[in-house]
Order: structure tokens, then C-alpha cells, then sequence
């Protein structure tokens, strides 16, 4: 194979210094006896649409992941295949995987930090999630989903603005020839697909059905014995969800989905996290962390209501918001425990004043930004683990967290927990993953909660859910 010829992506510069970091990586391994993980980053040609390039080239049940707040400088992040897997359960998962997570970047050979001109997430980087449970995930529905797993991919592509980087990621083994790590890698790019991602079909044959898991009464129950055990004082507030089947037609196209959802919703988080044949997909409005040096940031997201086609009526909606007390308690319960949780770690903890009011397509939400200024360095994933889960998604008093599954009456899995990406430095960010649908084959299976706290009704929460399922309902269901 000669180097002095360009690639598919790559020119023959970029493969000249993608052969000398594999070598180096050889002579690494054969002295050390082990594989070394090596990584190259470089800049591609304008526009290249990171998901749209995942997306037409996922195959044959390899991980693949999309992350993208379009909106925000047009900001994505898109992975594909696994060179390694980190994957854990239970109380200690979060740790245990940035842990790891710390110790394989470390080892690695790779470029320097990326520059504050690169886009988020430019090079070696490490995508997943964790579910909202210590051991949850563990149901059927959720196979091939561990309760926490992050992926060092094959490929990353990075995007901000209208510039993108691409991400090789590979093992270099001991007894690797001079050849065999550089074409498998060429293989690989030229396996890459550029194509818009999909439309879906306007007009399938047959029939969806969509049902409740369970009757909508045993919601309205679950919320009134909640609200039962707040006036009892045991518990302040808890976030109570429910589980909507969509039987398609036809088999569901992930693709399709995520076009349709960065569409309607580029100001929240979009992300796609696919697992064999199931891929967990949705829109959520509300950041978890973002890690930028010794810089956090989050947001207090809870209080919410509709949004209306006039105008008018839809800055009314939100000015009563804004005036809710019910809303401005929960959103407050919210901002307290974020702030608590993180001031043992920050030279100062900032939060607004006042909460403002975030509108996304169909629903206007209580938010309240905070910062930080960390006193130490802490990575992303484990600062995700000291605030999940706020009781945006979980329970005022923290313990009362355990008691949600036997009122809901499912495992969420990955629903209300955390979808993201971290790199070698420990910057990362993670978003709390709502709004969302975990979809395999013609099934999907969506979420929606609701935070309940003492004057919460029943049947308005009830009402509430089902105007967050309408962010994924309309795209699975034609």
C-alpha cells in the first residue's frame, strides 16, 4: 500500500501521519506485550453532516451513536463501531467507568487536547449512556443495553459550524504487521456512506397501534398516592413516568426518526444510542453536565406547560408559568439539590435568581441555569454521577428514588438517565435522557414523566405526560 495517495476522507498527508502513529503504537506494544489503543484526528472537508454519514454506514448490529444540539453552532457528535467497551452496574457504575475511562486514555496514543476552535467531542472520545437505575436495564426489553456503557468507537466525527473532524480509533496489537492495522482502517473509511439522512414514509400500509403499558388510571392512582405520601411529609417531590407501546406497520428506520426530531427540535438535545438490533432515540431540553476544564454548567429543568399556536396565548401560557408556584417549587427543589450536590466540589456554585422559561415545540419548561468553578479536577462522567439523578427525574429526599418502580410498575432502563460522551481530558457532556423512544423493529416502546409534588392533580399530570409523548409519538407513528 503506498502512502503517497490520497484515501476515501483522507489525504496522503493524513495518511502519512495516520501510518507513523500506528507505528509508534506497534513499538509501544511490542515492548509493553499488550495492544495499545491509538488515535488520529483530522480536519475534513466543510459541511460533512456527522449523523447523516453514521447513519448511512451503521450496519450489521455495531454500535453507533448521534448526539447533536443543532441550534447550538450546529453542534454534533456521531460515532460508529466499537474498538472498546467499558460497561458496568449498581451503585458504583458511574465510577467505576470513569475509572477506566481515565485509565485507557491515558494509555493511549493520541493527538493533543483538541483546540477551543474544534468542535466538542473532536478527538479520542468515549459515547454511551447509564440507566436511570443502579441495576436497571436489566429487563428483556432493554437487551443488548447495559446499565452503564460507554464505547471507544472506530470512528467519530465532530462538528461545529459548517467545520468537522473525523476521529480513527484503533488496537495496535504486538504481532501486527507493518500493513494490517492501515488496511484495515482504509477498509473501513471506505466503507463510509455520505447520504441525507431519510425521510419517513408519509404514508405506510397498515395500521399503528399505540397502547398504554398500563391503564391510564393506575398513573392517575400512582400520582394520587404520591401526593398522599408528600402531605404526609415522607417525601417532597417525585417524578412519576409512564410507558407507551407503538406497534408499526413496518419496521421503524431509526434514520428517519432522528432527521425528523433535529428538525423539530434544534434547541434541545437529539441523540440516537444503538445497541444490536434496538436503538434508544429521542429530543430532551434538559442538560445533565457539561464539563469545560474546571468550568460546570447544568440546568434546573421542571415546571411545565403547553404551547399554543397563537402567540399571544403561548406568552400567556408561559408568563402564568412563570407565576406558577406549584412550578416554581418544583423547579426550586430541582436547583437546590444541584447546588448542594455540587458546592463540596467548587471554589462557587452560581445559580439564577430567577427561573426563565424554555420553549421547545410543543411544551414550555421552568429552567435555571447554574455554574461552577471546580475546585479540583473532576471528569464529566463522574461529576454526571455525583448529580444523577436530580429530582428533575428522581425524588426530594434522594432515598425515596427506590420506591418509583414499584409506583410505576416498569424498568425505565435508559429513560431519565444520562446519554453522552467524555474525552481524554475528562471534558464531556451529558443530557438527562427524556423525551424518548427505545425502538426495535415495528416496536417501540416511549416515555414521559411527570414531577409530582404536593398540590400536583392527578388528572392534570396525566395530561401533562401525554403532551411530552407528543415529542415522540407523531415521528413513530407516521
Amino acid at each position: 500500500m503506498t502512502l503517497t495517495t490520497e484515501w476515501s476522507w483522507l489525504d496522503a498527508a493524513a495518511v502519512s501521519r495516520l501510518a507513523d502513529r500506528i507505528d509508534r503504537g506497534r513499538r509501544r506494544a511490542r515492548a509493553s506485550g499488550r495492544p495499545v489503543l491509538v488515535s488520529a484526528t483530522f480536519a475534513l472537508a466543510p459541511d460533512v453532516d456527522p449523523s447523516a454519514v453514521v447513519c448511512a454506514s451503521r450496519g450489521g448490529g455495531q454500535p453507533w451513536f448521534c448526539f447533536e444540539q443543532p441550534d447550538r453552532e450546529r453542534i454534533a457528535l456521531a460515532a460508529l463501531g466499537s474498538v472498546r467497551t467499558l460497561e458496568a452496574s449498581g451503585e458504583r457504575r458511574f465510577a467505576q467507568l470513569a475509572e477506566r475511562w481515565r485509565a485507557l486514555g491515558e494509555a493511549a496514543i493520541a493527538d493533543p487536547p483538541p483546540g477551543a476552535d474544534q468542535a466538542p467531542g473532536t478527538g479520542l472520545t468515549a459515547v454511551g449512556g447509564f440507566a436511570f437505575a443502579p441495576d436497571g436495564a436489566a429487563t428483556r426489553a432493554w437487551r443488548g443495553f447495559a446499565g452503564a456503557s460507554l464505547v471507544v468507537p472506530e470512528l467519530s466525527l465532530a462538528r461545529r459550524g459548517r467545520r468537522t473532524w473525523l476521529t480513527i480509533n484503533l488496537d495496535v496489537a504486538p504481532d501486527d504487521d507493518g500493513e494490517q492495522p492501515l488496511q484495515a482502517v482504509r477498509a473501513r473509511l471506505e466503507a463510509l456512506h455520505e447520504a441525507p439522512l431519510p425521510l419517513l414514509d408519509p404514508a405506510p400500509v397498515g395500521n399503528y397501534e399505540v397502547a398504554s403499558t398500563m391503564p391510564p388510571a393506575h398513573y392517575e392512582q400512582a400520582v394520587a398516592h404520591a401526593v398522599d405520601r408528600i402531605a404526609g411529609g415522607e417525601l417532597e417531590k417525585v417524578v412519576l413516568a409512564r410507558e407507551v407501546e407503538v406497534h408499526a406497520p413496518a419496521t421503524h428506520d431509526p434514520a428517519a426518526v432522528l432527521g425528523l426530531l433535529r428538525e423539530a427540535f434544534p434547541t434541545s438535545f437529539v441523540y440516537a444510542v444503538g445497541r444490536a438490533d434496538a436503538t434508544f432515540i429521542g429530543a430532551t431540553p434538559e442538560l445533565l453536565i457539561r464539563r469545560q476544564g474546571q468550568r460546570a454548567s447544568t440546568v434546573a429543568l421542571a415546571g411545565s406547560t403547553r404551547r399554543s399556536a397563537d402567540p399571544a396565548v403561548d406568552d400567556h401560557l408561559g408568563e402564568q408559568l412563570l407565576r406558577s408556584d406549584k412550578d416554581r417549587h418544583e423547579n426550586r427543589i430541582v436547583a437546590r439539590r444541584i447546588a448542594r450536590t455540587l458546592r463540596p466540589h467548587s471554589v462557587w456554585v452560581a445559580a439564577s435568581d430567577e427561573p426563565s422559561v424554555v420553549k421547545v415545540a410543543n411544551i414550555q419548561h421552568l429552567a435555571t441555569a447554574i455554574r461552577a468553578q471546580l475546585a479540583a479536577p473532576i471528569d464529566a462522567v463522574t461529576l454526571a454521577g455525583l448529580l444523577h439523578p436530580t429530582p428533575a427525574v428522581g425524588a426530594e429526599p434522594v432515598a425515596a428514588v427506590a420506591e418509583i418502580p414499584a409506583l410505576e410498575g416498569f424498568d425505565r432502563g435508559w429513560y431519565a438517565g444520562t446519554v453522552g460522551w467524555t474525552d481524554a481530558t475528562g471534558d464531556g457532556e451529558f443530557c438527562v435522557a427524556l423525551r424518548c423512544a427505545l425502538v426495535r423493529g415495528r416496536h417501540a416502546r416511549c416515555f414521559a414523566g411527570c414531577g409530582i409534588v404536593g398540590d400536583s392533580v392527578p388528572a392534570a399530570e396525566l395530561a401533562e405526560s401525554e403532551i411530552k409523548l407528543q415529542v415522540m409519538l407523531p415521528a413513530l407513528t407516521g
